[in-house]
């Protein structure tokens, strides 16, 4: 039987907002020392994968890491992997956020300023729709919120789900199927083995 498809999805490393735990939407802040040592990693971890297709987001943390972990030469990028825009709420943390607004969830209420569940939603169905498209393993390099919406559209859950699927900076994912392409799974996720932790 032929092996079935897989879509690595790598979140990029660390950034200064991404540990004080700010939400950090289209502003582009750099990665951390730390965060370009997580890409290192994430290079090492995927060592001897071949990939149809590699994408990332224009925004610098996810496009450094690609290239930190060395496919920068091979990707496309892909605006539609960009992270949620978070409007009036960009940069402020959960319990900021909170503060004002007690059981805000940005999967199911979105963000003032910015985009809704179903913006982001349809960005991501048309990056599912790509990945479908390939023949062949594929790697995408994007953000936290982003990915989340993105495993919810490939397995066909309501998008509130995400908020369950942790997910680290740095971190290795797999979304594939389980026996034919109509059981989309998830084979792995948040894995960090590789950073040492």
């Amino acid at each position: 039987m032929a092996e079935l498809p897989r879509v690595f999805v790598v979140r990029h490393g660390e950034t200064a907002w991404s540990r004080t735990g700010q939400h950090t939407g289209r502003r582009d802040i750099p990665l951390t020392p730390d965060g370009e040592r997580m890409a290192g990693k994430v290079g090492e971890r995927l060592r001897g994968e071949t990939f149809a297709a590699v994408f990332t987001s224009p925004l610098q943390r996810a496009a450094k890491t690609c290239q930190l972990a060395g496919f920068g030469g091979a990707a496309e990028i892909l605006p539609d992997l960009m992270e949620w825009d978070y409007g009036q709420y960009d940069g402020l943390t959960l319990a900021e956020i909170r503060a004002s607004r007690p059981d805000w969830l940005v999967l199911r209420d979105g963000c003032p300023g910015g985009e809704s569940p179903g913006q982001v939603a349809a960005r991501a169905d048309r990056v599912v729709s790509r990945l479908r498209s390939l023949s062949g393993d594929a790697l995408c390099f994007a953000h936290g919120h982003l990915l989340r919406v993105l495993a919810m559209r490939w397995l066909g859950l309501p998008l509130e789900t995400g908020g369950r699927f942790k997910i680290s900076a740095g971190s290795v994912g797999v979304l594939s199927y389980e026996h034919t392409l109509l059981e989309p799974a998830v084979a792995l996720w948040n894995d960090v083995s590789h950073l040492g932790r």
